[in-house]
């Protein structure tokens, strides 16, 4: 299977949910154009009362369509866009990826993936029971975090569903994704 983007998504509001589109266009070093959380400075609303001088590592959420099926299986039917994410992928495992890789969306669009989404009490808030389902406890102990990855947008340019998406690994050892 070819990785490719399911859907893609964006919000003005700082809402929950995203409003999936036709087309997405991604703006190097700030993130979706007419998205909430655009700029080169945290937008997330809790970190920005922490710091709102923060490089803003989450410019671009991105989810895999796998997490969704993998939901619909446990009663949960979750649309694009529901959980926030930009871009809906297929094909591709986001939560494998190292620190550092680096999509192609599209013809042009490069995201640099920084880190996990950690599921938060606002998907509880969304749907009862939603959060025990995105997080998973690994035999040996440790969190998989299951609601996507965060990114920073390299080269901007259009993304829509159906574009491919291309992965190109960073040199040397790979650091495992953390939550950003």
């Amino acid at each position: 299977m070819t990785a490719r983007v399911e859907a893609v998504a964006r919000d003005e509001d700082h809402g929950f949910s995203k409003r999936v589109v036709n087309e997405i266009h991604l703006l190097e070093g700030l993130g979706v154009e007419g998205d909430a959380h655009m700029g080169q400075t945290v937008q997330h609303l809790s970190r920005m009362a922490l710091d709102p001088e923060l490089p803003n590592l989450r410019q671009v959420h991105l989810i895999q369509a796998e997490l969704f099926e993998e939901l619909a299986a446990k009663g949960f039917a979750i649309a694009p866009g529901a959980l926030g994410e930009n871009v809906t992928t297929g094909g591709i495992d986001l939560l494998a990826l190292p620190r550092g890789a680096r999509l192609r969306l599209g013809a042009r669009a490069v995201v640099e993936v920084t880190g996990l989404r950690n599921p938060c009490r606002q998907i509880e808030a969304f749907r009862p029971g939603l959060l025990a389902e995105t997080i998973e406890k690994r035999p040996d102990g440790s969190l998989l975090r299951k609601t996507g990855v965060m990114g920073v947008v390299l080269t901007g340019g259009a993304v829509a569903a159906g574009d491919p998406i291309g992965v190109e690994l960073p040199e040397g050892p790979h650091l495992p994704l953390e939550v950003v």
